[in-house]
Formats: C-alpha cells, structure tokens, sequence
C-alpha cells in the first residue's frame, strides 16, 4: 500500500494531505530501483563467489580432464621410450653384431633438440612443468624414432650385402696348414728374437719352406705388392666392409697392385725377407684400421677341435721369427 503523507496546516487547525510532484515520484522510483539493483548485483556476485558460474565449473572439470590426460601421456611415452631402448639394445648387440657394423653411439642417439628455449613458450601454462617434461619426451621419442629409421636402412643394405660381404671377409688361413704345425707363433706381446725385449706381435707367424704357396684369405682388391720395412716383401689386398690383410717375408709376388682376387687364389710364396730369422709367412689382420687376433678368421678352415687348439696353440709364447 502506498504511503500518504500530512502536514499540519495551524490556519485551519487540520492536517492537509500532501501530493509529491512528478520530479519527487520520478527520484523515488529511481532510488528504489538502484538499490534493488545494487542488492541484486551484490547477491548474484555472492553466489558466484561461493559456488561459482557454470562455465568456470565446466572449465575447472575440462582442466582436470587434460591434466589427467597429460599424465596418461607422459606414462604412455615412458613406456614407449622403453620399447625403444629394448629396439636400440637389440639393433646394437644383435643385428649389427652379426653383420659386423659398429653399434650407433649414444651421441648421436641421445642427442637432443636445441636447447630450453624451445619450451620458454610453454612455461607460462597451468602445469607447466608436466606440460614441458611430456614435450621433452615426445621430442626425444620422435628424435629416436628417426634415427633408429635411419639405422634400419643401414641394417637392410648390410643384409642385401651380405653375400658379397661373407666371400670378403678374412675366413681361411694364408697357407696350408690342416695339421696345425706350421703355427709358429701367435697374436700379443712376445720376446723379439733379435731384440731380447718384449714387444708386441700383431701378427701370427706361420713356419714353412721357401717358396710355400701364401693365399688370399678372402675375396678382395690387391693395394700393395712391394718392400715395407721390417716386413719384407709385404702384400696387402683390401677386402672391403673395413677389412685388410697384410702376408709379410714373401719370397715372391704373384699378384700386382690393382688386381682382383678371391679367397683361396695364391698371390705370392713364403719367404725370408725383411726382419726375419728364419722361412716363415707373417699375418696379419686388419678390421676399420685396427690390428685385430688373425686366430678369429679362419672359420672356414678349422673345425671346433682344430679352432680350440689353434687357440691354444696361438696362446702359447712358441718361436716368433719377426
């Protein structure tokens, strides 16, 4: 009901009711409708303060839902960069262990992307940290991948060559020697027979006559056929996949620079030329520019009874003659 209002009028001795103007209904209606607002605009930001809009809720459980995706991510790609250290061991110690190529070194494969400034843009994200670390190891995981891809086409070509790589390989011994006699001495240090002093023998000696036949011990290129100091009348054949023979103290040569042999070919006879003291063949066995045991290549020569006694017969000091 609205208010009606008097004033007393001491003419008359009465009470006057009075009008308010239009200005005074209009300032009315104002102040009423301002504070009405202001009390309804205080209320709805009480509610929201206590429980929020609907769309902050929505936001607040979407956030949570990535959060718990992000960290489903991150185990999975943990689990995947496991996988792929299992791919790398087994690409390393096996496929590249039997096609004799050297194992990818850990630089190359753990070699990463730029440096931390590449995730500067992700530090000012909600849960940067997790965000960055799950980049990091997708990076890395994409990083492997392409060089294990890499690694692979390098397996298959090794595979395609295979063939071609088994007739190259150093696999007989240099001359005839089925009774195993004419093992002299075998690889590592040992008396120098004109020194006295222990020196090391990166070779194995081979006693025979003058004139003995010397072979190819795998297929190859012929890149040497002449004097070396020390060794005497020297031949050296390249066998390509990182292997080269040397056959010291010949008598004679029977292939030339340039030339192409293959395993089993005579390329020259046993002799007693250079640092010698007495007929003998001096073998040795080169692999990626390093003197290796000529006792591991001749696989297509011994037996497992004649390999283990050849083994031990090379273990022994014996005669050196170089």
């Amino acid at each position: 009901m609205r208010k009606v209002y008097y004033i007393y009028n001491p003419k008359t001795r009465t009470y006057d009711r009075i009008y308010p103007t239009v200005r005074q209904r209009a300032l009315s209606i104002l102040r009423r409708l301002f504070v009405g607002m202001g009390l309804g605009a205080g209320s709805f930001i009480l509610l929201l303060f206590i429980f929020g809009s609907p769309s902050e809720k929505e936001l607040r459980i979407e956030n949570a839902r990535l959060l718990a995706q992000y960290n489903v991510l991150s185990h999975r790609l943990d689990e995947a960069l496991g996988v792929m250290q299992d791919i790398q061991q087994r690409d390393d110690n096996l496929y590249r262990v039997v096609l004799q190529a050297d194992p990818v070194s850990d630089a190359v494969r753990k070699a990463g992307y730029g440096g931390t400034n590449r995730y500067e843009q992700l530090r000012d994200m909600a849960n940067a940290d997790l965000v960055i670390n799950t980049t990091q190891k997708l990076d890395m995981l994409n990083r492997q991948l392409y060089i294990q891809s890499k690694s692979f086409d390098e397996v298959v070509d090794l595979c395609k060559n295979h063939d071609e790589m088994l007739k190259c390989i150093p696999a007989i011994m240099p001359v005839s020697n089925k009774d195993l006699k004419k093992t002299a001495s075998g690889y590592g240090v040992r008396i120098d027979p004109i020194y006295k002093t222990a020196k090391f023998h990166a070779g194995m000696d081979f006693s025979a006559n003058i004139g003995t036949p010397v072979y190819a011990t795998g297929d190859g290129t012929v890149v040497k056929a002449g004097w070396e100091t020390g060794y005497g009348n020297l031949i050296q054949v390249n066998h390509g996949f990182g292997y080269v023979t040397w056959y010291a103290h010949l008598s004679k040569y029977k292939v030339r620079p340039g030339q192409k042999v293959v395993r089993g070919e005579v390329i020259g006879e046993v002799g007693n030329t250079g640092k010698s003291t007495g007929p003998h063949l001096h073998y040795e066995v080169h692999v990626k520019g390093k003197v290796q045991n000529p006792v591991n290549y001749y696989f297509m020569d011994l037996s497992a009874e004649d390999y283990d006694r050849m083994i031990q017969i090379a273990a022994n000091h014996g005669k050196v003659f170089d």
